[in-house]
């Protein structure tokens, strides 16, 4: 996976700086996505009613998997797919925001490298996932659009754009358009 695009957010009043000094690179942002035991996740049900609980996962190969039974926040992923994670460790925070998937019965590569990455819950709480509860469903994938992060709020504060298809070139990766080369069509996320 290509890495994203980073850059500052526009948050007028919060004195975050404009140069690109001091930004973060994405593999900070990934060592504690890897590392999180909880997960903080964000949806919106069809009535644009929100809920957020805290729930576990894991990010492997630039994506998030989430697992879980009939609850309120797979219904809602089925009627609004996008949603947001929020980890925050101490001082450090990273939000990864995105649209879900569902699987139903990942390939085998796919389903041991998300078993790879749910075992950090065997040691931290005796549970170890079994790709065998995913034969029907339930298992979800944030692909990312956008994320922040930052340590020293605002001075390190950071935005990552994710890949984005360009309409005037067809271009799909995280250079397609940037603030460097903008694009004079409107890109949109990649799906």
């Amino acid at each position: 996976m290509t890495d994203p695009i980073a850059d500052r957010p526009h948050v007028p009043g919060y004195g975050i700086p404009t140069s690109s000094d001091g930004l973060l690179p994405w593999s900070w942002a990934v060592e504690r996505l890897e590392r999180a035991i909880v997960y903080w996740l964000a949806t919106t049900g069809a009535d644009g009613a929100p809920h957020v609980i805290p729930i576990w996962g894991a990010w492997v190969d630039g994506r998030w998997f989430v697992e879980g039974g009939p609850t309120r926040w797979q219904r809602n992923l089925r009627e609004n797919p996008q949603l947001a994670i929020h980890i925050e460790i101490g001082n450090e925070v990273v939000i990864v925001e995105g649209t879900a998937v569902e699987h139903v019965a990942p390939e085998a590569s796919l389903a041991d490298a998300i078993l790879a990455g749910y075992a950090k819950y065997r040691a931290a709480a005796d549970y170890e996932a079994d790709a065998a509860n995913w034969s029907a469903g339930g298992l979800w994938e944030l692909r990312p659009l956008k994320a922040f992060a930052w340590s020293v709020f605002p001075n390190d504060m950071t935005r990552f754009r994710f890949g984005r298809t360009c309409r005037r070139t067809s271009r799909t990766d995280a250079t397609a358009a940037s603030p460097a080369r903008p694009c004079r069509d409107r890109c949109r996320p990649v799906a």
